[in-house]
């Protein structure tokens, strides 16, 4: 005999509640981004794959080579003015 079939019912907002034993089953937590699909046999969603897997800066800090030699602080200042220079002759700032 098969089982039940899970059911829900959607809102007058339009939202539609998951079974709580389905999402975990699926790993999806609460803001799981889904894309949903109208196909030939109902409703379909899948996870969102995004383009880059989420990193955090102290995953990739350090995973550029350096170049060139340490800036002195008149160094630094020199190029901070000309950045400010180029954006305001842009009309920026």
């Amino acid at each position: 005999m098969p089982a039940d079939p899970l059911t829900t019912t959607v809102s007058t907002k339009g939202q539609v509640i998951l079974p709580k034993a389905l999402r975990e089953q699926l790993h999806w937590p609460a803001g799981t981004r889904l894309v949903v699909e109208n196909t030939e046999r109902g409703v379909l969603l899948r996870p969102l794959q995004e383009a880059f897997a989420a990193t955090r800066p102290e995953d990739v800090f350090g995973s550029l080579p350096p170049t060139g030699g340490p800036k002195s602080i008149d160094e630094m200042q020199a190029g901070l003015d000309a950045e400010i220079r180029q954006r305001h002759a842009r009309g920026r700032y």
